[in-house]
């Protein structure tokens, strides 16, 4: 087949091909273990600057103890910082998922909104984890920017955009509503295990062909 050569053509290509490679859907492909929209929101802020794997080994106790947010809301801080100490940040940390479990509790009666403009007024949540709140709990429109999705975007030439924003909004115009959850989740898994920040593993990228990065 031809070569894509406009951003539009690159992102359906790429699209099609990761699909292949990460089948699923967007619960399936996300990394974070959750039940439920309060557990998933949780689970991304504490997912602040450490790895998932961290976030799913105290979640559970977590959950555990305080399976709803009024339970977290009226929770000992001390007790929540113990918890969740292996993610590390645990006292700012503690604060933001205390805090917006008692905000959910507040102003939207226990439950996760899921407008992305109720979403980061709440303690902790910004657009992109908003985006991933949206996007994996309820199937909604969102399209998380982190830094394999900024990164891989630039690589294939989507966007030259550096801002997580701006980078989002560029997708946007590139991937329909329905598909920017988990075409944002292959981009983090390519970027995990191929597209490797320092030594991206061009030769075994289904990407090569039409990349312009590629080193092959």
């Amino acid at each position: 087949m031809a070569k894509p050569r406009t951003p539009k053509g690159r992102a359906r290509e790429t699209a099609r091909r990761l699909a292949e490679e990460y089948p699923g859907t967007a619960t399936g492909l996300c990394a974070l273990r959750h039940e439920s929209p309060y557990q998933l929101l949780v689970a991304t802020v504490l997912s602040a600057q450490t790895t998932d794997e961290r976030v799913n080994s105290v979640t559970p106790a977590l959950f555990a103890r305080y399976p709803t947010p009024a339970d977290l809301a009226a929770a000992d801080p001390e007790d929540v910082e113990k918890l969740i100490f292996p993610t590390g940040f645990y006292r700012a940390k503690a604060r933001s998922i205390m805090g917006l479990a008692a905000a959910l509790e507040l102003r939207f009666g226990g439950e996760v909104p899921t407008r992305r403009e109720d979403l980061v007024t709440l303690p902790g949540v910004g657009r992109k984890t908003a985006n991933v709140v949206r996007s994996v709990a309820f199937g909604l429109s969102g399209l998380p920017v982190d830094t394999h999705v900024g990164r891989l975007s630039r690589r294939l030439a989507l966007t030259t955009e550096d801002d997580p924003v701006k980078a989002e909004l560029a997708l946007n115009e590139l991937v329909p509503a329905a598909e920017r959850g988990v075409f944002s989740l292959r981009l983090i898994l390519h970027g995990r295990k191929v597209c490797i920040a320092r030594k991206p593993r061009c030769e075994d990228c289904v990407l090569n062909d039409f990349c312009p990065s590629s080193l092959v």
